[in-house]
């Protein structure tokens, strides 16, 4: 009876120690649908509802997605996903396509709309028009952290601004897994809440003047952190300025 209880308690031991561990090695799927939209060299379009403007169009050479349910009031756009369609196998690669999330949209009972070229890019080699044919696909996605080898955050001053009267920014090239939730801006002693005017473009009527300090509420996996940057007293619209920050 001892060695029947020892016994359970060592079973019992291995599997709340290896079973998180498993669980974590394994890739987490989650099952959908997903459709396209057409542009004339099959690439973003400019005018996503995040905000990126031309970065939208072009960012992961063009592979990026509208998204639904994922959008969460524009905190998660620039995320990134790997999204691989089910409905064919003789069709779909099993890799399918990493995809950088530029807009909102609905489709079809789907949460991505796909650029062209990304929705493309699950196919195997010649089957892109059988793939193209099918409209609506079932898919599986899991988000995958955004990698941009030699790029630092950028802080673009949107064109929207009208320097000294309004402010309005958004980060590009934000790697890793992480959410920007929201940006402070350094004003007369305190930190103070811009506001989310729209996607990922954040604002402020009077900004200060001079250099301007921000930070950022970011959340990923370790919990909140809150990097900061500069933009300098000369700033410009439509100007994108380096920070020396990057999210892992």
């Amino acid at each position: 009876m001892g060695f029947s209880l020892k016994l359970q308690y060592y079973c019992l031991v291995c599997v709340m120690v290896l079973l998180p561990a498993l669980c974590c090695s394994k890739d987490y799927f989650v099952k959908t649908r997903a459709t396209y939209y057409g542009s004339s060299d099959g690439l973003g379009t400019t005018s996503g509802a995040c905000g990126f403007g031309e970065y939208g169009r072009n960012i992961s050479s063009g592979n990026v997605a509208g998204v639904y349910r994922l959008y969460k009031n524009g905190v998660g756009c620039g995320a990134c996903y790997q999204v691989r369609c089910t409905t064919n196998p003789q069709i779909c690669t099993k890799k399918g396509v990493n995809v950088v999330v530029t807009d909102y949209g609905q489709g079809d009972n789907t949460d991505f709309i796909l650029s062209h070229h990304a929705y493309e890019a699950m196919a195997r080699p010649g089957t892109a028009d059988r793939l193209l044919a099918y409209g609506v696909v079932d898919v599986e996605y899991q988000r995958v952290p955004c990698q941009y080898v030699g790029h630092k955050i950028q802080v673009k001053v949107h064109e929207y601004s009208r320097k000294p009267d309004y402010l309005a920014i958004i980060m590009l090239y934000q790697a890793g897994k992480s959410d920007i939730l929201s940006v402070d801006i350094w004003q007369q002693g305190k930190w103070v809440e811009m506001r989310r005017s729209f996607g990922a473009v954040f604002d402020m009527t009077n900004p200060p003047l001079g250099a301007i300090s921000l930070r950022f509420k970011v959340q990923d996996n370790a919990g909140i952190k809150w990097p900061k940057a500069v933009i300098p007293r000369n700033w410009k619209a439509g100007v994108a300025y380096d920070t020396d920050i990057q999210l892992q």
